[in-house]
């Protein structure tokens, strides 16, 4: 049975014992998504995502309705701390969910270790620092992080695409670094060349020296850039007459920019990239997962299919809303059942098997895709192939992977071996 028919199934009655809380008041949950700035259109698809889980479990867990308390944050990470003291010590939530981009997540991971009294539901941040270096007690990530999501995809364009030198363009803050570090060890291994590494900061409009300095001499671009930056680059590139072949970092390809206004877009046609999700996916769940969401907005207030953000904002409330259930309510003795549950929860999500190691760190599948034109005419990621499983560790031994050190502009060095 898949997730959403359980979760449809789940009639709990109990009294959720949150602080003096009567059982016919809502359950207040905070949330915390990019509602401003580079990352809008990334957080609101995330909110979308959460309203969607409340529809496949009828708006209610222990039996009492959902309210949502939205903090807007802008991707910094003062901005994302500013959210979670609003919703923590002002309004007194026990239950986060949040925040979106990854340096986000890393200072949210600092900020609830001062905050043990309540539980962090990681929306959609991908740094890989924030769970795998002095990890939090009381903060939980179901999705995997960026180098999870690129497992594969060097080899893959390697081998099948042909391109032996790559440049690469990438937003200059934590989770971009994770998302080359999994590229790197993968293309690199696999006996590409990376000549160029350029960073720009988060929220660039004028990308005119960057594309200037672009290598010619080499077999494609990888493109780390999402939201507004995606969008302003696909523009100005195209201005300026650029055709190299494209890699897809995931929120390049992502649907929060292939359904973007303008013809830009086009460019990405036939671009390969990885992720945690592929549109064109040919499973039952994941078709539910995406019929659901379609009926739940209007189709004016939504795109034609879920985008990752509203996925893993999707999984995050899946997860606490089921643990909810599960404990019938229980938040007494710090959480103590309710955050055991979350630990050891096997979540069959819309896209595969979700589990967390020690760290409270997902282990998940990544799949490889394309971009192609949909039947409809929208652009959508053509699922190629996908690999279950991946922990944060990329499959290679603990003690191995620590040696190569965090990501970084520089880390990892491109080489054969590691």
């Amino acid at each position: 049975m898949s997730f959403l028919k359980t979760a449809a199934a789940v009639s709990v009655t109990a009294m959720l014992t949150c602080g003096n809380a009567w059982a016919e008041d809502p359950l207040k949950i905070g949330v915390m998504a990019t509602l401003e700035g580079t990352y809008t259109v990334l957080g609101e698809d995330g909110v979308r995502g959460i309203k969607t889980a409340l529809a496949a479990f009828g708006g209610k867990a222990a039996g009492r309705d959902i309210e949502l308390v939205i903090q807007s944050t802008d991707a910094s990470p003062d901005s994302a701390v500013r959210a979670a003291r609003k919703l923590v010590e002002q309004d007194e939530l026990d239950v986060i969910i949040g925040p979106l981009s990854g340096s986000e997540g890393i200072a949210i991971r600092d900020y609830s270790k001062t905050q043990p009294q309540a539980t962090f539901i990681n929306g959609s941040s991908g740094a890989m620092e924030t769970t795998y270096v002095t990890p939090s007690e009381n903060f939980f990530r179901y999705n995997t992080d960026g180098a999870q999501w690129s497992v594969g995809l060097g080899e893959y364009v390697f081998n099948e695409k042909g391109y032996e030198t790559v440049a690469t363009i990438g937003e200059d803050y934590s989770f971009i670094y994770t998302q080359v570090f999994g590229f790197a060890l993968d293309y690199c291994q696999a006996g590409g060349e990376i000549t160029d590494r350029f960073w720009v900061p988060l929220g660039t409009k004028d990308f005119g020296s960057i594309i200037a300095s672009l290598p010619d001499d080499v077999d494609a671009i990888y493109l780390g850039l999402g939201g507004g930056d995606a969008v302003n680059f696909l523009n100005q590139y195209q201005q300026a007459g650029g055709d190299a072949n494209l890699i897809g970092g995931t929120i390049m390809v992502d649907g929060t920019v292939l359904n973007s206004k303008g013809n830009a877009k086009n460019a990405l046609i036939g671009t390969p990239s990885s992720g945690p999700q592929a549109d064109t996916w040919d499973n039952e769940g994941w078709q539910e997962y995406v019929k659901l969401y379609q009926d739940t907005f209007d189709e004016k207030d939504r795109f034609p299919a879920p985008s990752l953000l509203s996925t893993l904002y999707y999984n995050a409330t899946a997860a606490t809303l089921t643990c909810l259930n599960e404990v019938e309510g229980d938040l007494s003795d710090d959480h103590a059942a309710f955050r055991s549950c979350l630990a050891n929860l096997e979540m069959d999500s819309p896209v595969g098997k979700v589990t967390l190691d020690d760290n409270r760190q997902a282990i998940g599948a990544t799949f490889i895709s394309e971009v192609i034109e949909g039947e409809d005419g929208n652009l959508v990621n053509k699922f190629i192939s996908m690999k279950e499983g991946i922990n944060q560790t990329l499959g290679m031994d603990p003690a191995e992977f620590a040696k190569l050190g965090l990501p970084s502009r520089e880390n990892p060095e491109c080489k054969s071996s590691y």
